[in-house]
């Protein structure tokens, strides 16, 4: 997260509320991929699954979009958020 970015990001989580539990405030947080070759952190590719010859999602030429979650503090649930081009 870019800080200027993250301060945002942290001010948006902060008042969000939970979906599951109605709790108002989420902690600022991301989704990890610590797979061979990733970049650390998880991102969203618009359109439908599409598998390649060997198995791997056709990705070339789609947007993607670094996700970003907010954990709730009393019933843990995630929200995740899409905000910014990855």
């Amino acid at each position: 997260m870019g800080r200027v970015r993250g301060a945002a990001y942290a001010r948006r989580v902060d008042t969000a509320k939970c979906t599951q539990c109605g709790a108002i405030g989420l902690e600022p947080g991301f989704i990890e991929d610590d797979g061979e070759h990733s970049s650390g952190f998880a991102r969203w590719i618009a359109g439908p699954l599409e598998r390649g010859f060997l198995g791997g999602a056709k990705r070339m030429g789609r947007p993607r979009w670094q996700i970003d979650a907010g954990r709730c503090p009393r019933c843990g649930h995630l929200e995740l958020f899409a905000h910014e081009r990855a």
